[in-house]
């Protein structure tokens, strides 16, 4: 029996076979498992790829088990994850330090970050976590930053509005994130980042040519939103932590115990769509099974009304649970 194999199954073949980490062949592996055929012509072709996957995990298990601490691998903290990435001499460190509270190296010359840093940035009762990244270029990428890229939740590509290159910059950062399958059609429904998790910025926006740049770059891009930014001048900052916020795609909910004021400091994040029964389990694991019913103050059609289980939370409700 022919086994009909698809173009998705070939491209998921072709990334297996340029993949230069364990971590990409095991994601190239796991797109060709999903997107292979399930007929009785492709069960040898199934058994191998699973052969395969099974002996790169032990691989990767084993590395891990005895190497080092990988600088690569930022701890998730806050309310997300936002990492940038960028050529050299873009302006993400000092994006980063104007937003955050890292002290990290801001420099002139290229290549200042050789490892990602992390700072918090605050938004309003929350923090969310900013990763610096090492510049790349397409003939020279740095170990493990795919991976970084990868385990984010809100992408920031970053380009500089006041160098000539910034068109060639916007150009090279798409194509190397779709060269590494985390943008575009070719990128494994997992592994990918969608378009509302993906932001665009350009740096240096007070400078003289920016503004001719940035205009040059929308006649040719019309379909890119690229936000101009200046961590000197402060312009736009504020409209930019508003979008990571957004790109999150989190909700802010407020806890309250029958008979007091809630608490309006320190709000349990929950992904957007996050029902009673989900802020319950947040709160307290046995708090899911104990679950009587729960008031809301906010989207309620009026404050304090009483709502099942399933009712669906909306950003900066109040609610009271009652067990």
């Amino acid at each position: 029996m022919p086994a009909n194999l698809t173009p998705q199954y070939y491209a998921a073949e072709e990334a297996f076979k340029q993949a230069s980490t364990v971590e990409e062949k095991i994601a190239a592996l796991q797109e060709m498992l999903a997107v292979i055929p399930k007929h009785k012509g492709t069960e040898k072709i199934q058994a191998d790829l699973k052969r395969r996957l099974s002996r790169l995990r032990q691989e990767s298990q084993k590395k891990n088990k005895v190497s080092r601490h990988d600088p690569f691998n930022v701890e998730r903290q806050g309310a997300g994850q936002v990492v940038l990435t960028g050529y050299p001499n873009t302006g993400k460190s000092a994006i980063v330090a104007a937003l955050s509270r890292a002290k990290v190296k801001v420099a002139e010359y290229p290549f200042t970050t050789t490892v990602p840093e992390a700072g918090m940035m605050p938004f309003e009762e929350i923090m969310i976590q900013l990763v610096d990244t090492p510049p790349f270029t397409l003939e020279m990428v740095p170990p493990g930053l795919v991976n970084t890229l990868r385990n984010s939740d809100v992408l920031v590509g970053v380009i500089n509005l006041g160098t000539p290159e910034c068109l060639e910059q916007l150009e090279g950062t798409l194509e190397f994130l779709r060269q590494k399958r985390l943008l575009g059609e070719t990128a494994a429904p997992a592994k990918r980042i969608s378009p509302d998790r993906f932001l665009l910025i350009g740096t240096h926006a007070d400078q003289r040519e920016s503004a001719e740049n940035l205009e040059v770059l929308r006649e040719l891009r019309p379909d890119l939103n690229i936000l101009p930014v200046s961590a000197a001048g402060g312009h736009n900052l504020e409209n930019l932590r508003h979008r990571i916020f957004r790109a999150l795609n989190i909700i802010r909910i407020f806890s309250k115990s029958p008979g007091k004021p809630p608490d309006l400091q320190a709000p349990f994040v929950l992904p957007a769509g996050s029902t009673v029964l989900d802020l319950a389990a947040a709160i307290h694991r046995d708090f899911p099974r104990q679950l009587k019913t729960a008031r809301v103050w906010g989207s309620a059609r009026f404050d304090g009304q009483s709502v099942p289980r399933d009712y669906p939370l909306q950003d900066r409700d109040i609610v009271e649970i009652q067990i």
